[in-house]
Parts: structure tokens; sequence; C-alpha cells
């Protein structure tokens, strides 16, 4: 078996993808004494180039690598289905890869394995990066763009107007007559969330309404969340409506309400965030905030084909109001 990148990086105590660039004389980041001790090692092992390598470097590979959190959310699929079909018109294939959720060790081994691959761009969908992540993943100087997730940190992504979705829930709920208005399922502690409760505050006052903190419970948009969050509303809830952080929340506040008795929407309201195929297959049918994750996906795998370094490049897709039986 003849000798790899990966030989020569274990040697010289560097990434592969370290050596990958300097031998194909791509050197901006590396020091002079780096460069010397890889091309040594190189000489002496009896290196020769191999494709791969190449190709690591070049970015003339035909695979985009998707990674994605292990979030028990459904919307991903939309954005992966968007770039599967546009990938597969460009004649590129796609590999996705998990990162786990809130695990900084297994969400840097997964950067690690695709920037340690022949990839010609990398989609991070959803995926609020640790420090030393985003360290590895601007050094692999492969294109990469965030998708369903803003940053404040100049990295390229595109997303929904999240700061526009809470607004809109929770204006179109006012309208309606509701004055106590609960958010649940949503990390609040992601700029995500934050957006996303900015709007819905502003919308309240608008119409000179207040919030209760405890209206705002917190989750990962996942069903248990919806679940949980109705539990702490209670039998006999404060608020007569409530925006669900997505439709698996909603779902998730739609079936424990019913547990306790209560109808939606006529003891509660819900809106919920996503507008995924579940909202029309559930009774009554959720009235949702619907994001377009499928152009987000197309628009993701757009950006890696025609790539120009552009750390600032952002892009807010727009989110339409679908009015059904839940509210």
């Amino acid at each position: 078996m003849g000798v790899t990148i990966k030989d020569i990086a274990k040697q010289a105590n560097v990434s592969i993808a370290t050596v990958s660039r300097i031998l194909s004389n791509k050197t901006e980041f590396n020091s002079k004494s780096t460069i010397r001790k890889v091309k040594r090692i190189a000489k002496e092992l009896g290196y020769s180039k191999n494709t791969a390598a190449v190709e690591l470097v070049t970015r003339s590979s035909k695979v985009l690598a998707v990674v994605i959190t292990a979030t028990k959310t459904n919307f991903s699929m939309q954005i992966i289905d968007g770039i599967h079909e546009e990938a597969y018109k460009h004649g590129l294939n796609v590999i996705i890869i998990y990162a786990g959720e809130n695990d900084p060790k297994r969400q840097y081994e997964a950067i690690k394995t695709i920037t340690e691959r022949s990839v010609k761009g990398i989609l991070l969908l959803a995926l609020d990066l640790s420090q030393e992540s985003q360290t590895l993943l601007i050094q692999s100087q492969i294109p990469y763009i965030f998708l369903s997730i803003s940053n404040n940190q100049g990295m390229p992504y595109i997303d929904s107007d999240n700061s526009m979705i809470g607004y809109l829930a929770a204006d179109y709920l006012i309208e309606k007559g509701h004055k106590k208005i609960g958010f649940a399922g949503l990390d609040t502690v992601s700029l995500t969330a934050k957006n996303r409760i900015s709007g819905y505050k502003k919308a309240l006052a608008k119409h000179n309404l207040t919030c209760d903190p405890e209206w705002i419970v917190n989750g990962l948009f996942t069903y248990d969340d919806g679940v949980n969050a109705m539990k702490q509303y209670g039998t006999q809830p404060e608020v007569t409506a409530v925006i669900a952080g997505s439709d698996l929340v909603g779902i998730g506040l739609m079936n424990q309400a019913g547990e306790f008795g209560l109808k939606v929407p006529e003891d509660l309201a819900i809106v919920t965030i996503d507008g995924t195929d579940l909202c029309e297959i559930v009774h009554p049918r959720l009235t949702s905030i619907t994001q377009s994750f499928y152009k987000i996906g197309v628009m993701g795998v757009l950006y890696l084909i025609n790539y120009k370094k552009q750390n600032a490049y952002k892009k807010l897709t727009e989110s339409v109001l679908k009015v059904r039986e839940s509210s």
C-alpha cells in the first residue's frame, strides 16, 4: 500500500488538510518551517500525489457535504430535498453527516471528518458551531455556508427572517382577539429564538400589550417540548394562545391540551413555526408561519457552485402565514 497524506500528517503532527494544501502549493496559512517539514517527510516517505488529495485543494470534487444536528425535528427534510434536487441538476452528489446535539466533541469530529475528505463545499444545517469547530472549518479553506441559522460573526448564511416570523405569529393572534400569548419550545439562548422573541414582543408592544416571562417556555423544538410546555401552562392556562417553536412542538401542545380536556382552538389557539406537511395531517390542522425551507436548500447549493469568498454574505428568505383550523 502506498504512502498517503495521512501518513505524512501523522509523522509531521499536522492535519491532513494542511498536508494536502502544502503539497499542492497552497501555503498562505502555513509557516515556512511547517512547509519545509511536510515536504521533507513526504520526500523521505516516497509520497506521490493522488487525485483525492488534489481535489481537496482544487475543489474539483463533485461532492457536497451536509452537516446536520441530531435534533428530533422534521424541517430539515425540505432543506435536504432542495439541496439534493439542485445538486443533481449540476451533476453533484450529496453526503450527510450528523454532528450530535449540543455536543462540541461530536461536532468537532464531524467537521474534521468532512474537511479531511475531498468535497466541493459544506452546507451546515441549523448548526451552531463551537469556536474550535469554527476555526477548523475556516482553516480547511473549503467553501461553506450555514443554512436555516443566522450568526453575528460574519460567516455566510441563508436563513428565514426570524424577527418577522415572531412578529407575524403574534400580530395575527392579537388581531384574532388574544391578549395573553405564550411562546413555547424554542431554544431561548439561540440567536434564532432571540430574534423570534424580539419580533413577538414588537407585535405585543404595537398593541400596548405586555409579556409575562413565564409565558415563554424553553425547549429544543421537539414534540416533547410541546408536551412539557403545555404541562407548565397547566389545565387552566392563563394564556389563550401559544406560538409553537416548530410544528412538532405545536402537535405536542395540542395533544397535551387534549389530555387536559382543552379544545383547540376554542380553549387554546395554536400557531406553529415551520409549516411542514405535519400541519396538514393532524386534526385540527395547524395554522403556521411557513418557511421557505426548500428554497433555502437550493440557494445554498447555488452559493457553493458560484462560490466567491464572501464572509459577510447573508440572505433572508420570506415566510408566510397559512391559516388553518387551530387558530
